[in-house]
């Protein structure tokens, strides 16, 4: 008979999976005096469905039951996600070394031999209990961690990074093929003189809440806000074949999203979103100070993609020759006349963006 008590957030929960009643009693007991929760199982199969309603810190599991052994059992809490980690101490009577090399290579933390020594259980109890509340620290660090990035970057992109971050989020910064896209609201110098300031916090933040998750939504790299407009780049810290394309397809779905919202708020009618992408090798990293860092682009890229959204009209999207090449068979552009950016000594070949193909 399966036995559990109700949940508390702060006693550990332990659960015992035993084929004996009066062992199963006599850990209750041990550990109900030392203020612990204890739930309980009579073999294998019910204790793998007990972890599930319970969710134990630790289990006491024995080593020979009928039906599933504690070895098969400690086995399937490996292989699901969600019992992993999980720390188990198998409780046996078998005195092969083997039986003990098996349970181990299966997965079991540690042993205990039957019959079993009070002051023995609870020391490893403790030392069990205090891996498993390292462990969630770990987990909630890297949970907000993960949080952190996912302000930056694609959820996707996030895990990516985590896998090795010393390597994608290295200090200082290497040269990466990148595609940087600058949004900015078209006319909304005029339109801050003409409205009081709540309704031009309202509205702009309104704006950046439905054109940002596009960016994320094509695995981007979000940069910055400047003012009205947005800066994001595509190809770093993780490069795909199809970056360029991707910086392209976000350009369009922030079209398509800024002329859906502006049939929603009639305010924003007089607004315009134009859009520029600069594709080339640029300087990639974390660069600051060591008090105040920022993960961002510099150089001759960045500049000219902003350049390129300062020449594009309200619903317009400009792109370089380098971008163009990269998603020509898949989007539909038209040449402009050559464009001489700030700072640059020759006209550039400019391209406007008309939509995918079919």
């Amino acid at each position: 008979m399966t036995a559990a008590l109700a949940p508390s957030p702060k006693a550990p929960v332990i659960l015992v999976i035993d084929d004996d009643e009066g062992t199963r009693l006599m850990l209750r007991r041990i550990l109900e005096r030392e203020a612990y929760q204890v739930a309980e199982a009579p073999d294998g199969d019910e204790g793998l469905a007990a972890c599930q309603r319970v969710h134990p810190d630790l289990i006491l599991l024995d080593g020979m039951m009928p039906r599933m052994t504690g070895f098969e059992a400690v086995k399937r809490l490996r292989e699901d996600e969600a019992t992993r980690a999980i720390p188990v101490l198998m409780l046996t009577a078998l005195p092969d070394m083997n039986d003990k090399v098996r349970g181990l290579d299966l997965g079991a933390d540690d042993f205990l031999r039957k019959p079993i020594n009070r002051v023995e259980l609870l020391a490893r109890v403790r030392s069990l209990l205090r891996i498993r509340y390292l462990h969630n620290e770990l987990e909630q660090r890297n949970a907000l961690l993960r949080n952190v990035l996912n302000r930056y970057v694609a959820e996707d992109v996030a895990a990516e990074i985590l896998t090795n971050p010393v390597e994608k989020l290295r200090l200082g910064g290497q040269t990466s093929r990148v595609s940087v896209l600058f949004a900015d609201i078209r006319g909304f110098t005029s339109f801050t003189e003409d409205h009081p300031a709540p309704v031009v916090v309202g509205l702009i933040n309104l704006v950046f809440n439905r054109i940002v998750p596009v960016i994320f939504a094509h695995k981007g790299t979000f940069d910055k806000y400047l003012g009205d407009a947005v800066m994001a780049f595509y190809g770093a810290p993780v490069s795909y074949p199809d970056d360029t394309l991707r910086a392209v397809q976000t350009a369009i779905d922030m079209q398509r999203v800024f002329v859906a919202l502006k049939q929603e708020q009639a305010e924003l009618a007089s607004l315009g979103l134009g859009i520029g992408i600069f594709t080339g090798d640029a300087v990639v990293g974390n660069l600051g100070s060591e008090q105040v860092m920022d993960y961002t682009v510099i150089g001759d890229v960045p500049n000219s993609a902003k350049r390129l959204q300062e020449n594009a009209g309200p619903g317009q999207i400009l792109i370089c020759p380098a971008t163009c090449e990269a998603v020509q068979d898949h989007v539909k552009v038209r040449p402009l006349e050559p464009l001489l950016l700030k700072g640059k000594k020759a006209p550039l070949q400019v391209f406007e963006v008309l939509g995918l193909r079919d």
